[in-house]
């Protein structure tokens, strides 16, 4: 008999690769060869498609030609780790109206020295405060008004040729100013550090005392600010636990309470919300490093 008809043999046919690859039959699959398209369709005991098959915008079926030979898994159907958008990082510098951006507390790179010998290794550092100079109010007025009192005093008693009395009151300024001086250098010493563990207070010049408490105890904070507190900006943060005894419970005159309460907060349920910036923010310095 002869040939079948059809057109005569080109070589250059652009659709004769086409033709054999739509006519070509499909082998019938062995069962020791591997999976199959499923048990039941007399093409091996393999398993049957399930819904996850990859269906997507790519390319669904194994090869460039998309023979339908076989199925492939979407590579990308696994977990992905969230993704902070620059949108949710934009918020994060908004209030709560969403009308003017909040200041943002700037983050120190490195913590000081005095702060760096109470953080171990793996723990990362989010900043250290000072009180604010509120804090120092006291002490202030009180050199002030001794200073001014006692150099009258000191200038009276002159007049009155009394040397012993006047020596008296020179010796008493002498120490005012040194308790002044004294509460100076404790409040310059007396530190509130925050870290993605915990928050602490470091005080004290000869006798130092550090109390800590870790985010993860922390069941309510709250911050109050008096009228005066308000109209220079600081305030008290009160901290509770879930332990029966705190060593950090109230934190008085911290500066920027909305700010500090803010970054705390966000520390506490959104670390990574962090993470993000501060690798936004290092990157943009490298980049103007770099330019």
């Amino acid at each position: 008999m002869g040939s079948p008809a059809g057109p005569p043999f080109d070589p250059d046919d652009p659709d004769r690769e086409r033709r054999e690859r739509d006519t070509e039959p499909i082998p019938r699959i062995d069962p020791d060869d591997g999976p199959g398209f499923g048990a039941g369709t007399g093409y091996g005991p393999g398993p049957s498609l399930s819904d996850d098959a990859a269906f997507g915008d790519g390319p669904a079926y194994a090869g460039e030609g998309r023979s339908g030979r076989g199925w492939i898994r979407d590579p990308e159907a696994g977990y992905q780790s969230p993704q902070i958008s620059e949108e949710e990082l934009a918020g994060l510098r908004a209030d709560a109206s969403g009308m003017a951006p909040r200041r943002v507390l700037p983050m120190e790179d490195e913590p000081s020295a005095l702060a760096a010998r109470y953080l171990f290794p793996t723990e990362r550092f989010r900043g250290e405060w000072k009180r604010h100079w509120v804090h120092l109010s006291t002490p202030i007025i009180v050199g002030i008004a001794a200073t001014f009192v006692l150099g009258y005093l000191s200038g009276f008693l002159a007049g009155r040729d009394v040397g012993a009395l006047t020596t008296v009151a020179v010796l008493l300024w002498f120490a005012v100013m040194g308790w002044v001086a004294w509460r100076v250098a404790d409040w310059w010493y007396d530190r509130f550090i925050l870290t993605n563990k915990r928050v602490m207070v470091v005080n004290g010049i000869i006798t130092r005392r550090v109390a800590m408490m870790p985010l993860v105890r922390v069941t309510d904070m709250k911050y109050e600010q008096t009228p005066s507190g308000r109209a220079l900006n600081y305030g008290t943060f009160v901290l509770e636990s879930a332990g029966q005894e705190q060593a950090l419970r109230e934190i008085k005159n911290l500066p920027n309470p909305n700010e500090l309460y803010l970054r705390v907060v966000e520390e506490m349920y959104e670390p990574q919300a962090v993470e993000a910036r501060i690798g936004k923010e290092q990157d943009e310095a490298k980049a103007d490093d770099g330019a």
